[in-house]
C-alpha cells in the first residue's frame, strides 16, 4: 500500500505544475461569467470527465502512436523535454494573460452569440488542463513505465487511473470553488503560483532533454 501511495504521490508531483488547475480557473471565470450556478457546476464536471478522458487515451493509446510513426522513447524524452520547457518558459515570461489567449477570444465570442456554448472540452480540458506538455508527459511517464520500475506490478496497472482521477477531481474542485479560490488568492496570487510551477516545468524539461540524451548515447553502438 505504501508504493500504491509513494507512486500517486509521484504522479501528482509530475502532473499537477502542468495541469495548473488554477490557470484554468482564471480561464473559467474569465468565460462563464454570463452562465449561472448550475451551468457553471455541470462544466465544471463535464470539463473534469473530458480531462480524465484525455488523460487516460494518452496513457494507454500513447504507445500505439510511438510504434505507428516509429518514435523511440529517447526521442519522445527529447520532445517533451522541450514542449514542457516551452511551456514553463511562457509562464515565467508570460506575454499575456490566459483570459486573453486565442481560445478564451474565440470561446469569449461564441458565449456572447450562444450563452450555451460549450467550454468544458476547449478550452477547459484542452489545452488548459490537459495540453500537449501533460500529455507528452503522461506518453513518456507510460514508456518508462513499460520498460521497467521499481514499483510492484500491481502499483503500475492501478496507480495511473487514481491519479488521473485525482487530477480530474481537483480539477473539478478548483472550478467549483472558482470564485473562493479568486477571492482568497487574487490574481497576483494566481500569477505568482504560476509562475513558480513555471520554473518547476522548465527544470523539469531541461531534466527531460539530458536523459534522453544520455539513453542515446548509452544505446549508440561502439
Amino acid at each position: 500500500m505504501m508504493d500504491l501511495i509513494k507512486a500517486i504521490g509521484l504522479g501528482l508531483v509530475v502532473l499537477l505544475p502542468l495541469a495548473n488547475p488554477l490557470t484554468t480557473v482564471a480561464l473559467f471565470l474569465g468565460l462563464a461569467g454570463n452562465m449561472n450556478s448550475k451551468a457553471r457546476n455541470r462544466t465544471a464536471l463535464i470539463a473534469s470527465m473530458n480531462v480524465f478522458i484525455i488523460m487516460m487515451v494518452a496513457y494507454y493509446a500513447g504507445q500505439v502512436v510511438m510504434n505507428t510513426f516509429g518514435i523511440s522513447i529517447p526521442g519522445l524524452r527529447i520532445a517533451g523535454g522541450l514542449i514542457v520547457g516551452l511551456i514553463g518558459f511562457r509562464m515565467l515570461f508570460p506575454q499575456h494573460k490566459a483570459h486573453v489567449s486565442p481560445e478564451s477570444k474565440i470561446k469569449s465570442e461564441e458565449l456572447s452569440e450562444e450563452p450555451e456554448a460549450n467550454i468544458a472540452f476547449v478550452p477547459l480540458a484542452m489545452p488548459s488542463t490537459a495540453g500537449p506538455g501533460t500529455i507528452a508527459m503522461i506518453i513518456s511517464s507510460a514508456s518508462t513505465l513499460k520498460h521497467g520500475v521499481d514499483f510492484p506490478s500491481w502499483v503500475v496497472l492501478v496507480a495511473p487511473p487514481l491519479i488521473f482521477g485525482l487530477v480530474s477531481v481537483i480539477l473539478w474542485g478548483s472550478l467549483r470553488s472558482s470564485g473562493a479560490i479568486m477571492r482568497l488568492v487574487g490574481k497576483s496570487g494566481i500569477e505568482a503560483i504560476s509562475r513558480l510551477m513555471g520554473f518547476l516545468l522548465v527544470c523539469m524539461g531541461v531534466q527531460f532533454i539530458i536523459n534522453g540524451v544520455v539513453e542515446i548515447i548509452t544505446e549508440w553502438p561502439n
